[in-house]
């Protein structure tokens, strides 16, 4: 009851209601942009394709779930924000190495317009790029009406690269009217939007006599049970006290405060585990062009797809190793340990300088393992499931930590409107702590 009469509150500010009418309003305008389909494509065969793979099948299945199935039914928004997301990527590791691009993105926000600007042409190209590939992959599996045809084919590159170009701009639209990140809750949206479907195709398989309801049952309280490990395990953090002497800047003399550096437990975020989905499926892409003409290109794809032994070890031990290069991209324990020192700050009992910079290697590489394990085995278990109950449908540890943070991060924010309205929070412990999927 409590929950219920903190989210009617929700409703008595107007300028949160707005914001969450109207992100409620952009995400109606996406779903129906990922059931217009594209003319020119055997709908019928290309899903039937795709859930022969069961969910996780190749490049194909990775990038529909981003979509949240518009990809495997050729729909308008089937790229979705993926070539967005894509681009994003590939700025940030460019502004961790270029040094150009470091400089901008030390200038505020001049800088990060202009980068945002270079994600946005970047991302108008990975789209054209993606949906070239996209269409001959359909035509050689012959699931196009008029194979071989440039008028199709351009039509199909245009319409999918101006859909992803709108889609970006719904998220930019969302992340400057609405609630939280534009681009992570499409994808939220997507995902939750599959749900529905997911559930049926077990309630069906229980009338049908295929599954136990006590397995359905069980799957129910597993997948619950893993939501809130996730929300333990991102919620977790590791404060290091940080102790400031007394200082004089010009006539005013601030005295000696004590502050924390907070480090969270998953350090990488989301990011080892999609990097790891995208160099997997290069490999995937490649062996299935080539899979019918030699053997073992054939053996290597149905080897290396996520839900086979071989594929899962190697999954584990890539996002294990982007982890750590991940943390280390984005963590500069030299720099901070400098930053420190120049304001004043020092960690009790540890000198500043180099001690206190190893001190943050010491504890990064600590929780980057801890955080690492967790992702790598967050990626892995619901292909456990898959194995040892058959479910019909497969919610990986990609979607269900997506879900999961993005709603962390919505709920952190409504949160912080109530509690300035001096209204309650939705938790009588405390305020939340959201954080940001990107």
């Amino acid at each position: 009851m409590i929950v219920l009469k903190n989210f009617i509150n929700i409703f008595f500010i107007p300028e949160l209601r707005k914001k969450l009418l109207f992100t409620l309003g952009v995400l109606i305008v996406y779903q129906l942009g990922v059931h217009i389909p594209v003319i020119g494509i055997d709908v019928k065969a290309l899903t039937a394709m795709v859930e022969k793979a069961r969910g996780l099948g190749g490049l194909l299945s990775y990038l529909d779930m981003f979509s949240g199935g518009a990809l495997k039914q050729a729909t308008l928004f089937g790229l979705g924000i993926m070539p967005y997301i894509t681009a994003s990527i590939m700025m940030q590791m460019l502004s961790l190495t270029v040094p150009s691009l470091e400089q901008l993105q030390k200038e505020g926000e001049y800088g990060r317009k202009i980068i945002n600007q270079y994600t946005r042409y970047l991302a108008f190209f990975v789209s054209i790029f993606q949906a070239t590939s996209y269409v001959f992959l359909l035509e050689r599996n012959n699931l196009v009406l008029e194979p071989g045809s440039w008028l199709f084919r351009i039509n199909f590159v245009f319409s999918l690269t101006v859909a992803s170009m709108f889609v970006m701009w719904l998220g930019e639209q969302i992340s400057l009217f609405g609630l939280g990140n534009g681009s992570s809750m499409i994808i939220f949206a997507g995902i939750v939007a599959r749900l529905p479907d997911d559930i049926i195709k077990t309630v069906f398989r229980v009338q049908q006599g295929l599954m136990d309801p006590v397995v359905a049952v069980l799957l129910l309280v597993l997948f619950v049970a893993l939501a809130a490990f996730v929300v333990f395990v991102e919620r977790g953090e590791r404060k290091i006290p940080v102790q400031y002497t007394r200082r004089v800047v010009g006539q005013r003399v601030y005295g000696a405060q004590s502050t924390y550096i907070p480090f969270k437990v998953n350090t990488a975020n989301i990011m080892p585990v999609i990097l790891t989905g995208a160099v997997i499926n290069i490999p995937l892409f490649a062996t299935n062009m080539l899979a019918d003409r030699f053997w073992i290109f054939q053996w290597l794809w149905e080897n290396l797809q996520p839900t086979a032994a071989l594929g899962s070890v190697v999954q584990f031990l890539l996002i294990i190793m982007f982890s750590f290069v991940y943390t280390a991209l984005i963590f500069n324990p030299d720099e901070l340990a400098d930053n420190m020192k120049k304001g004043g700050g020092f960690i009790p009992g540890i000198r500043p300088g180099k001690q206190t910079a190893s001190y943050f290697n010491y504890i990064l590489t600590r929780l980057g393992l801890v955080g690492a394990l967790y992702l790598a085995t967050l990626a892995l278990l619901p292909n456990l499931l898959y194995w040892v109950f058959n479910i019909p449908f497969i919610m990986t540890g990609t979607a269900l930590l997506i879900v999961v943070g993005v709603g962390l991060d919505t709920a952190a924010q409504i949160e912080s409107y109530l509690i300035e309205n001096r209204y309650e929070g939705f938790l009588s412990t405390g305020r939340l702590k959201g954080r940001m999927i990107r």
